[in-house]
């Protein structure tokens, strides 16, 4: 079991800035992914960027040039520094933590955390 806990979201206005960040605890594996999703009141849960245990990142094309994710593997954290925002980012954003065993080949996917709330005004 692993279990997420969001952090650092907030009110900003347009252009502002926003670290996200995302602490895993419980049984962690040595390697895995993790990412961040996002949802908006009547919307679909959107993934926004992600970063492989390599260190391979990807971003929805909104994010891109924007926001950066980044991991501490050292404490199993992973987070989400946010530039020049846009009320359409205004979301709850989640993270997510997802770990391949090696020997099963088992997918393991961590529950989902609270989330944090990022509101960006106009």
């Amino acid at each position: 079991q692993v279990q997420l806990a969001e952090s650092g979201g907030g009110l900003v206005q347009t252009g502002g800035s926003l670290r996200l960040s995302c602490a895993a605890s419980g049984r962690t594996f040595s390697s895995y992914a993790m990412g961040w999703y996002r949802q908006a009141p009547g919307k679909q849960r959107e993934l926004v960027a992600e970063i492989s245990s390599g260190g391979a990142r990807d971003y929805a094309d909104s994010a891109k040039d924007r926001f950066t994710v980044s991991r501490d593997n050292a404490k199993n954290n992973v987070y989400l520094q946010m530039t020049n925002l846009r009320p359409e980012d205004t979301a709850v954003y989640f993270c997510y933590y997802q770990a391949t065993d090696l020997f099963s080949r088992k997918i393991y996917n961590a529950d989902w955390g609270q989330g944090t709330q990022v509101t960006v005004s106009s």
